[in-house]
């Protein structure tokens, strides 16, 4: 298993790509899954989001990029 950040708790992301990573936690009673996701831009900036899905996650950074288009 590769880990997503460093001894710190750093983000270990290569400029240009995203490294994810699924978790369990509790919502009162219940044990809901979740994904941490980095995205790290060409520029070196670091987008992360905790999501329900892979695809949530992904349509976040996507709009995060066309924000920072603009």
């Amino acid at each position: 298993m590769t880990k997503m950040n460093d001894n710190n708790g750093c983000s270990i992301c290569a400029a240009g790509s995203e490294n994810y990573e699924t978790f369990s936690t509790r919502i009162g009673r219940k044990r809901v899954k979740r994904v941490q996701y980095d995205y790290r831009h060409t520029d070196g900036e670091l987008f992360s989001c905790i999501g329900g899905t892979l695809e949530e996650c992904r349509e976040r950074r996507d709009k995060w990029l066309n924000a920072k288009k603009a």
